[in-house]
């Protein structure tokens, strides 16, 4: 668990990121866009973001934008083996239109299809995510980065709250909880940046 000092840390660094940013006219979610339409469903950037020496990986997608205040989410995984190995999904994370943060959320498994780790060997990959890369921004993957790391206790009981959603679901017949369609968020927390920063400051 993070002591207060860490995560003011981490939150300082997001802050910062969103500054820099927003001096030159820009924020997290543009620098991943960069003006590129915006398709239902796509990737960006294309082909995801990939940190070689941590394993983390990231990218970013919309359902459909207009319909809600949340404008997308960024994906969040580690591979612990490399780019070749399992890729393991660890939490999402809404923002608006600005590129203000909004909530964290767990999805069900075939929202990304990603290899299944339960909750405790999941929360204990999210020390590497930690995104290193000039691509599409330094300063978005220093912010999510930053992100992960000041909501990680918090992003740690989402995951648990994920198996105890599954667990305590039944399909008729017995069929895999985790390809239920009908089921796609498994746990979630509104969250606000600048009130997280007042209150670890205080």
């Amino acid at each position: 668990m993070a002591d207060a000092a860490d995560r003011l840390r981490a939150a300082e660094e997001a802050l910062f990121c969103e500054e820099v940013l927003r001096k030159g006219g820009d924020n997290v979610l543009h620098a991943t866009l960069r003006d590129a339409p915006v398709i239902a469903w796509s990737h960006y950037p294309p082909g995801d973001v990939y940190d070689p020496s941590s394993g983390g990986q990231w990218y970013y997608h919309c359902h459909i934008p207009a319909a809600e205040a949340e404008h997308g989410h960024f994906h969040c995984f580690v591979r612990p083996t490399g780019k070749d190995g399992p890729v393991h999904h660890l939490i999402a994370v809404g923002v608006d239109a600005h590129g203000r943060l909004q909530r964290l959320f767990t999805v069900n498994q075939w929202v990304v299809g990603d290899s299944w780790l339960d909750a405790e060997p999941s929360i204990a990959l999210l020390d590497r995510f930690d995104i290193e890369m000039p691509q599409p921004s330094y300063l978005t993957n220093r912010w999510l980065s930053a992100i992960l790391r000041l909501y990680a206790d918090e992003i740690a009981k989402l995951i648990r709250q994920r198996d105890a959603t599954l667990a305590a679901r039944q399909l008729p017949g017995g069929a895999p909880i985790r390809d239920d369609r009908t089921l796609e968020v498994t746990s979630e927390l509104r969250v606000d940046l600048p009130s997280t920063v007042r209150a670890l400051s205080q």
